[in-house]
C-alpha cells in the first residue's frame, strides 16, 4: 500500500511537468517551424545575388553577408518583369521569347504546361479552385476533400448529366494530386475556405483551427 501511494504521489507531481512541457511544445514548435522556412527560403533567395557580376555582388561591395538581399533583388526584377510586359514592346519581346522556347523539342511541352497551370491559378480572375467539396475516393465508402475545378466543353458534350471537375490534392504535399470528373449529385459541397482545406490537407489533419487550439491551451491549465 505505501509503495502504491508513492507512485501515485510521484505521478500527481510529474502531471504538472507534463502540461508545461506539451505547453511549451505548442509554442515553439510552431515558431521553430516557421523559422526554419523563412531560413531556407531567403537563403534560396539570396542565391540570386550570384546572377550580378562579381564586382556589384553586395558580400564584396560591402564586405560583410547581409542576410534578405537576394529577397529585394528577386522582388525587383518579379515587379521590373511584370512592368515591362504590361505595355506593348514587352509584350512583343514576351512573344518572341515564348515562340523560340516553344520551338524547342520536349522543353516547349514542359513550358507549355506549366504555363497553362500558372496563368490559371495566378490570373487576376481566377476561379481555379471554386469551392470544396467531399467526393467518394478511392473507394464508394471513403470520403475525400477535394476541390471543384473547370469541365472543358468536349466532356460536357460527352458525359449524359451534370458533372463536376474536382481536383483531389494528396497528402502531405497537395502540388500533385488526382483529376476527375464525378457528377454533381455524388458530391458534398461545405462551407469551408479553400485556405482551410489546404491546411487540413497539409497537416493530414493535425493542425487545429485558432478556436481548436486555444481550446486545447485551456484544457492543459486545467
Amino acid at each position: 500500500m505505501r509503495g502504491g501511494g508513492l507512485l501515485s504521489r510521484r505521478r500527481r507531481q510529474l502531471d504538472p511537468m507534463k502540461k508545461y512541457l506539451v505547453t511549451g511544445l505548442l509554442v515553439w514548435v510552431p515558431l521553430g517551424i516557421t523559422l526554419w522556412v523563412l531560413n531556407l527560403t531567403i537563403g534560396t533567395m539570396d542565391q540570386t545575388l550570384q546572377l550580378l557580376p562579381e564586382h556589384w555582388q553586395p558580400d564584396r561591395l560591402l564586405h560583410v553577408h547581409i542576410p534578405g538581399l537576394g529577397v529585394i533583388l528577386t522582388v525587383v526584377v518579379v515587379l521590373g518583369t511584370g512592368l515591362l510586359t504590361r505595355n506593348v514592346f514587352g509584350q512583343r519581346l514576351l512573344a518572341a521569347w515564348e515562340a523560340m522556347l516553344r520551338r524547342i523539342p520536349f522543353v516547349n511541352a514542359i513550358y507549355n504546361s506549366v504555363k497553362q497551370v500558372s496563368d490559371t491559378l495566378l490570373s487576376e480572375n481566377n476561379q481555379s479552385f471554386r469551392k470544396v467539396l467531399l467526393v467518394h475516393y478511392p473507394h464508394p465508402e471513403a470520403w475525400s476533400l477535394a476541390f471543384q475545378t473547370s469541365v472543358p466543353g468536349e466532356v460536357i458534350q460527352t458525359l449524359d448529366g451534370e458533372y463536376v471537375g474536382v481536383f483531389i490534392p494528396t497528402t502531405p504535399s497537395p502540388v500533385n494530386g488526382f483529376y476527375f470528373y464525378v457528377r454533381k449529385a455524388d458530391t458534398i459541397e461545405l462551407d469551408i475556405s479553400v485556405d482551410r482545406a489546404f491546411k487540413a490537407i497539409i497537416s493530414m489533419g493535425v493542425v487545429a483551427s485558432p478556436g481548436e487550439a486555444t481550446a486545447k491551451l485551456a484544457a492543459l491549465d486545467k
